[in-house]
Parts: C-alpha cells; structure tokens; sequence
C-alpha cells in the first residue's frame, strides 16, 4: 500500500439530477487520517458530493453520474464493488440524528450483526468500544437496553455516530452533523472529530465556516457545482488563492 496514495479520490466527477448539472467536473483527493471540509452556499454540489463517495445518489431517481472515484485505489462504481461492503467502509452521519427505534445497544450492533457478527462477547466489546470511541460511553453505560430515542438530541447524534463506527470503517463522511445541536453539543462533537481522524479519515460538509477552521485539516470550498479551491485549511483562510473563495470567507456573500 502506497503511504501518499489518497484515501479517497475523485477525479472529473459530474453529476446530473434530471437535466440540473449538480457537480461540474469535482477533482478531489482526501488523505488519510485528516479532517476534510467542505465549506460553500447552499445548494452548490457539498451534499451531492459527499453522499457520492458513499453511492447514497444511486438512490435517486434520474440521477446520472460520470467520473472516477476511488477508494484505494478501488473504483467505487464498478460491478465488483459490493454496495453493502462499500458503505460498511464509507460510514456516514447525517444532519439530522436518526437513532433506530431500539435500545442503545441494538442501535450498535444492528450494522455488525448484518454482517455477520454473531457472538455476543464481541457484540458487547463493539457496543463498548464504538461508545468510548463516540464520547458517550460514561453517559449511556448504565441503560444500554433503553430506547435510543430517551437521548438528547446531542447524545442522539454521537450515537449515530457510534453505530458509524461499529462496523469498522475507514471513512466517515458527515453532512453538518452540529447543525440541529446546541453550542454545547456542538463542541463535544468537534472535540470527538479531532479525537476520530487518529483513527479515521474524515469528510464533513459544514456550514459554519468557524467550524472548518477549528477542526479541519484540508478546506475544500466548492460553489455552483464546482470545486473552486482546495487545500491546507489554514491558507484557505488566510491567502485564499481565488477572489471567490476569499469573498465567501469574508462574508461577501453566502
């Protein structure tokens, strides 16, 4: 395995929803173990890219996709790439926490013992390991078997974030997961993101421009459906190479 090779890799990727071009040729590598943002307005191409790299856009109708994106080297689009095993190793997060309706503990071991893991030493250690590793494991130790959904809207996302990482995988891609969170929350889930990338690659798309700066390695700034600039997150912010890029950094529009 070549060290320098990207984790993930995105080269002329386009993407149509209908006659509406969403991703205008997106060229993209992310490294690994490094916090990757993706920072833009509203409705410029950060979603439709993120859930691209896990194949969430298959689930949409007229969607039509062209490009290469590789995951080790791997292209993600080929017949030999198994759905379920690509998004075992590309978990993602989403906006909105959407715990099962089930105990804390099933909400865990749902992903593993779809594939596969049956033990219940294992199940247990998984439950424990994947709670440590989403700062939650001292709040919800003591009532594993109740519902999920008795969590605060904080402990609801770091949970979804645990059932993530139950499955083992190499990339976390998540979609503003600290949009619908208070301040508070907030901060304990950046403090877990800066914790996950010794462990995990991970690409976050972010509304909150302060977000990116604090906690991302790598700043990708996209705009109307093309990437505009990409790189170091602290020359992002502070010698942005585009004149667009440094209008919505500093507020100009957005």
């Amino acid at each position: 395995m070549d060290n320098n090779m990207p984790v993930i890799s995105a080269k002329d990727l386009n993407l149509w929803y209908g006659d509406f071009k969403a991703l205008k040729g997106i060229s993209l590598d992310v490294g690994e173990r490094e916090i990757t943002a993706l920072i833009g307005p509203s409705g410029c191409g950060k979603s439709t890219f993120l859930k691209t790299l896990n194949r969430m856009n298959d689930l949409v109708p007229n969607v039509r996709i062209e490009g290469d994106v590789r995951l080790r080297g791997e292209d993600i689009f080929s017949k030999e790439m198994q759905l379920t095993d690509l998004r075992r190793r590309v978990g993602m997060v989403f906006q909105k926490a959407n715990p099962f309706p089930m105990s804390i503990y099933d909400n865990i071991t749902y992903g593993p013992k779809l594939h596969g893991v049956r033990n219940k030493a294992e199940l247990d250690e998984l439950v424990e390991s994947s709670l440590r590793g989403a700062a939650l494991w001292d709040e919800v130790k003591d009532r594993l078997k109740k519902s999920a959904l008795g969590l605060s809207g904080g402990q609801q996302q770091r949970l979804c974030i645990a059932r993530a990482l139950a499955v083992k995988p190499e990339v976390l891609l998540m979609d503003e997961p600290t949009s619908a969170l208070d301040p508070g929350s907030t901060m304990k889930v950046e403090e877990l993101m800066s914790e996950l990338k010794k462990n995990y690659t991970v690409v976050i798309v972010t509304h909150n421009m302060q977000q990116a700066a604090r906690i991302s390695d790598r700043t990708a700034f996209f705009l109307l459906g093309e990437l505009v600039e990409c790189g170091p997150t602290g020359e992002i912010f502070s010698t942005p190479k585009d004149k667009r890029t440094e209008d919505y950094i500093s507020g100009r529009f957005g």
